[in-house]
């Protein structure tokens, strides 16, 4: 779990996206920002949370709700991955993980009774401020829209 807290000012960022442009968070000042972890492109959880946020997209913009995907995939994978279910928001690449390491979303991860390191499934709401106004560290993929609404209290 994330040694950030709620209240905290969200880290900066400069990334590239799927489509090769430059994305830092200092872009997004005045919004509110989902900015989501996930562990790794076309894996069926990833996928299911992606195309739960593809399918409220529409819903969660209206709420004036950027949303921004990060994992260690290229550009290239995240494109693919884009193009593959139509995702309508940027996907960034964090292949040096220095996102990952400054969100603190790196740990131990259990499957099937096996223990490993990888990213751990977390979305940080970012508020007009650049402060994080809620962490959603139990990530359900499949309502994961209704899980930022609800915590942003809409």
């Amino acid at each position: 779990m994330t040694k950030l807290k709620k209240g905290a000012k969200a880290p900066d960022f400069t990334a590239q996206d799927q489509d090769g442009n430059t994305v830092s968070l200092s872009d997004y000042k005045g919004k509110k920002v989902a900015l989501y972890f996930y562990p790794k492109d076309n894996t069926p959880t990833c996928t299911e949370q992606a195309c739960n946020l593809r399918d409220n997209f529409a819903k969660l913009k209206k709420k004036g709700v950027v949303i921004l995907g990060v994992s260690a995939d290229s550009a290239k994978k995240h494109k693919n991955f884009e193009n593959k279910y139509s995702l309508p928001f940027p996907l960034l690449a964090d292949v040096d993980q220095k996102m990952i390491k400054d969100y603190d979303v790196w740990g131990e991860k259990k499957l099937f009774g096996r223990e490993y390191m990888g990213i751990l499934r977390t979305t940080f709401l970012i508020d007009e401020t650049g402060k994080i106004a809620h962490i959603i560290d139990k990530v359900q993929a499949n309502d994961h829209a209704q899980q930022i609404i609800d915590a942003w209290g809409f």
